[in-house]
């Protein structure tokens, strides 16, 4: 890596469970709102699921694009088109402002097209081959929404789709990272999508008792770090950003929200679903982010957790803290508000990461009514927090023991 580039982010873009762009969104965490609601989909009752809330889109992806165009996609690669061009839009790039074969576009996804493999397949039973669209592999395939990003905005540079489970959009913002810092690009657009509320992935989540089933309290169902917690709330959305090469950014004039400062990836090596109890994977992870970043466990105030409100889980990931930073950050928890968005949750909360950088306030975590004393911090709960974030880390875990952390600092 080149260690005196810099990499800045100037543009976001997200539509999730809480607003169709990052403002509404923004402001609705703050608010103190929640997206979770009762499903009401037929295949709730048919398949009488123990789980029937989650958390839907606030606006509908075939409100914002056009009608033929959204029909040629997966839900997963509507929601990354409209990230993508809000934030390309927020960022003030057009089309001559960088040089294609210096543009790239690294977009990760935990599950990708699923919902159009589960509506082809029963087509296909029902009426036969020639019902089957011959974009169902362009719709499908996990790599699809980076693929239809990278067309939109013809990048060259490089198109990648990092596949790590719930850590796979905070993975995409580190690749970009990586290929900045290494001079393969000037800009990239990055992040995640997810798009996987369906019949098979809620029962699959439900039968690994890992998902709440407070059906009747929706909106109170997500409680990170809370001794009432059972579990997540599955979501959908997508958090798109974009980042470039300081000195790139500075030459065009763009607004910088913030810096990524650092990453740090690794592994558990422990288990294909459970984490390692003692969040030793998750520490070497925050500490690489901090030494990645030139940052000292002193210098971090903050950190936004991945805590998904699962019973295990969210006693982990503190005890990863603690080792790699220290017992001194503020830490605070927006799946309380969003759900869990798989593959898109850690774009969409770098994006709260560097919104609360960029405006000095915290979102409180919803629903954390009773504190888990094994989540021994200072937690921000009932109403935001205005504090100077001077360096925060946003956290990220998946299946399959992947753990990426990201560093933060302000502009």
């Amino acid at each position: 890596m080149t260690k005196n580039v810099e990499v800045v982010i100037t543009g976001l873009g997200a539509t999730t469970p809480l607003g169709g762009d990052v403002p509404t969104t923004w402001d609705a965490l703050l608010a103190g709102r929640s997206g979770v609601a009762p499903l009401t989909e037929d295949w709730v009752e048919r398949f009488d699921l123990p789980v029937r809330i989650a958390a839907r889109l606030a606006v509908e992806p075939t409100d914002v694009l056009p009608r033929v165009e959204a029909r040629r996609l997966d839900r997963a690669e509507q929601v990354a088109l409209i990230a993508s061009r809000q934030a390309w839009e927020d960022a003030g790039l057009t089309e001559d402002s960088v040089d294609k074969e210096r543009l790239a576009v690294v977009i990760g996804t935990g599950i990708g097209g699923v919902t159009t493999l589960l509506d082809y397949d029963d087509l296909l039973e029902s009426s036969g081959v020639r019902k089957v669209t011959p974009l169902i592999v362009p719709m499908l395939m996990p790599n699809g929404p980076a693929a239809h990003v990278g067309l939109e905005f013809k990048a060259r540079a490089g198109v990648h789709a990092p596949v790590s489970a719930c850590a796979s959009g905070a993975e995409a913002l580190a690749w970009a990272y990586r290929m900045i810092r290494d001079g393969e690009a000037d800009v990239v657009v990055a992040g995640g999508a997810e798009a996987s509320i369906a019949a098979i992935t809620m029962a699959g989540f439900a039968q690994a008792r890992t998902m709440s089933t407070r059906n009747d309290a929706p909106q109170q169902a997500s409680r990170p770090f809370d001794t009432g917690r059972d579990g997540f709330v599955l979501g959908e959305g997508a958090g798109i950003v974009v980042l470039e090469r300081a000195d790139f950014a500075a030459a065009r004039g763009a607004r910088v929200y913030a810096k990524l400062a650092g990453i740090g990836t690794s592994a558990d090596g422990h288990h294909i679903t459970a984490a390692d109890p003692e969040g030793l994977g998750q520490g070497r992870a925050v500490a690489a982010a901090l030494r990645t970043a030139g940052l000292s466990g002193s210098d971090v105030n903050h950190v936004n957790c991945h805590a998904t409100s699962t019973p295990v889980g969210d006693v982990i990931e503190p005890r990863a803290i603690r080792r790699a930073v220290g017992d001194h950050p503020v830490l605070t928890a927006p799946k309380g508000s969003l759900g869990h968005l798989l593959g898109a949750a850690g774009a969409v909360e770098s994006i709260i990461t560097v919104l609360s950088i960029r405006d000095g306030v915290l979102p409180q975590t919803l629903n954390l009514e009773e504190q888990d004393p094994a989540v021994d911090f200072d937690v921000v709960s009932g109403e935001p927090r205005k504090m100077e974030v001077t360096a925060a880390v946003n956290n990220s875990f998946g299946f399959g023991g992947h753990n990426v952390a990201l560093a933060f600092t302000p502009a």
